[in-house]
Order: structure tokens, then C-alpha cells, then sequence
């Protein structure tokens, strides 16, 4: 594939929301929307339990904003066994204003990003490749 093909790509997104004291969701999807030449679109689900394979098969990451964790442990149990199942890399965001990510979710990521723009953008092409 020529560089060029790559960056023309939607990225079809699972990002973890749910209970979020901080609006980290909020603030990554500024980050997302700030970078105008990175196209993508969220894939939501009324419950990613019970998604079809071919839901997920549409599916190009999956982020997981770890601030969320502690409030949301249901939902990214559910999203990191739909990545295992399906075959789906895993984008893990630190949480805001720390370095340090549950061991459980490290262990099953592609990749983990701060939050700067322009590597989480990186991240996101480049998941796949890290497996």
C-alpha cells in the first residue's frame, strides 16, 4: 500500500465512554478532531457485549481511555475480550496527568499514548503493525 492510500483511510473507532468524571472522553475526541487530516468515525454499540462479528469486523481499534477504568471496569472487560475475540488492536490512553496504566490493560495492548495529538494520531495508523 503507497503511503498516500494510508492516509486517505477512515479509521472506523470503538472509544470507551461511560462514567467520566474529568470528560476525558471530551478531550480526546478534541485531540481526534483537531488533526484534520486524520479521518475517522466511532462505531457505537447499544451493548459491544452482545455486537455481532460483524460489527466488530468493521471495527479498525479500539481505545481505551485508562482514566476511565475504574468507573467502566464492565465495559473495557467486554471491549478487551471483543479485541481478543475479533482480532482488534487496542489503543491505550493514559489517563490525564499520569504516566502509569493498569497492568491488566497493558498486557493486552497494541500500544499506549498520551496525549498529545500527534501521537495518538501515530498510534492509531500504526497499532496493527505493533502487534
Amino acid at each position: 500500500m503507497f503511503e498516500d492510500e494510508k492516509d486517505d483511510k477512515i479509521y472506523n473507532l470503538i472509544i470507551t465512554n461511560g462514567i467520566d468524571k474529568k470528560n476525558e472522553y471530551g478531550q480526546f475526541t478534541e485531540k481526534l478532531y483537531s488533526k484534520v487530516d486524520f479521518l475517522w468515525k466511532e462505531s457505537i454499540s447499544g451493548s459491544y457485549e452482545h455486537a455481532s462479528a460483524e460489527f466488530y469486523s468493521k471495527v479498525d481499534r479500539i481505545i481505551l481511555l485508562a482514566g476511565l477504568y475504574k468507573d467502566n471496569k464492565e465495559l473495557f472487560d467486554t471491549l478487551v475480550n471483543a479485541s481478543e475475540k475479533y482480532d482488534v488492536p487496542i489503543v491505550l490512553v493514559r489517563p490525564l496527568d499520569l504516566e502509569e496504566v493498569p497492568l491488566e490493560l497493558e498486557e493486552k495492548a497494541a500500544t499506549i499514548v498520551g496525549w498529545n495529538a500527534n501521537c495518538i494520531i501515530d498510534s492509531v495508523k500504526n497499532a496493527e503493525e505493533l502487534v
